[in-house]
């Protein structure tokens, strides 16, 4: 089912809006939360504002190139204060770390770096041949397919479009999926298109690329989300960015999971261009408790 354009234009202006953080003085910022319908905010929210947060003491002559962060605690759908702590500003290199409180609490921790555009030798691993996105369903779709069988706990905000869309290269069951090894692919984008701010859309992939990560540990197991039978939580995301693309534009997420041990996945990704190009890679653990 498409969602119409000016629908369409609404959802994404409404993510774009959730990137942009009020100054508070002093490198602090506070940004508004939505949900999504998890129990918690999203981690991928999190993710997003806390880079658009470092990305707001930093000169857009030197983009990220590398995030790693922590969640310390669930956050609440509620709005959240950043902290940036300017840790070092170097000939090339530019360091930020950001602290993200919820009612005195600390939520989230994360530490950026950022450099000048530089030229130096250029290789990268090969975007795997997959079908495109043309002829995929959506995840929205494939939830809105499931009629009766969709979990009471998804029946609302899980079947309400959003800005960014999915659709998954494999076909798989939400509920029950078949035991398989833990390689997939996702082709994501936002729906409309986005300003032409580079921060906006790497705050974007950020927040897009916590979405279906840590499924990856589940796969081997035939284990899912949906079912209720796992409790998830991711614990810390490690982002790379390596070249210039636009979330606007379709992205294919390629993961797999190397191993899963101690109630904890890893699970890693790679972001190509639809012409092949890598832009980014993540690696993410995350908490995999089976409920008895």
């Amino acid at each position: 089912m498409t969602t119409d354009p000016a629908t369409a234009s609404r959802l994404v202006d409404e993510l774009v809006a959730l990137m942009q953080l009020e100054p508070l003085g002093g490198d602090r910022f506070l940004a508004q939360s939505e949900d999504i319908g998890t129990p918690a905010v999203f981690g991928g929210q999190v993710l997003g504002q806390s880079l658009a947060a470092a990305s707001l003491t930093v000169g857009a002559e030197r983009p990220v190139h590398s995030m790693h962060a922590y969640f310390l605690l669930p956050g609440e759908h509620a709005p959240i204060e950043y902290s940036v702590d300017r840790v070092r500003d170097g000939r090339s290199f530019t360091t930020r770390h950001v602290v993200a409180r919820q009612q005195e609490r600390i939520i989230f921790e994360m530490s950026a770096s950022f450099q000048t555009v530089d030229d130096g030798v250029d290789h990268q691993l090969a975007m795997p041949a997959v079908e495109g996105p043309e002829g995929l369903i959506s995840e929205l779709d494939q939830r809105r397919a499931l009629g009766d069988r969709l979990p009471e706990r998804w029946r609302i905000k899980g079947l309400e479009p959003h800005g960014i869309e999915y659709r998954r290269v494999e076909a798989d069951d939400l509920l029950t999926p078949a035991v398989r090894p833990s390689e997939s692919a996702i082709w994501m984008r936002a729906i409309a298109p986005l300003p032409d701010n580079p921060v906006v859309h790497r705050a974007l992939l950020a927040y897009a690329s916590d979405h279906g990560l840590l499924r990856a540990a589940m796969l081997p197991h035939g284990l899912s989300f949906m079912s209720g039978q796992v409790r998830p939580a991711s614990l810390d995301h490690a982002m790379w960015f390596h070249r210039d693309f636009r979330m606007d534009d379709w992205l294919l997420y390629v993961l797999d999971s190397p191993s899963a041990s101690g109630a904890r996945g890893l699970c890693r990704g790679s972001l190509f261009t639809r012409d092949g190009r890598l832009v980014a890679s993540t690696a993410q653990e995350g908490m995999l408790r089976i409920k008895r």
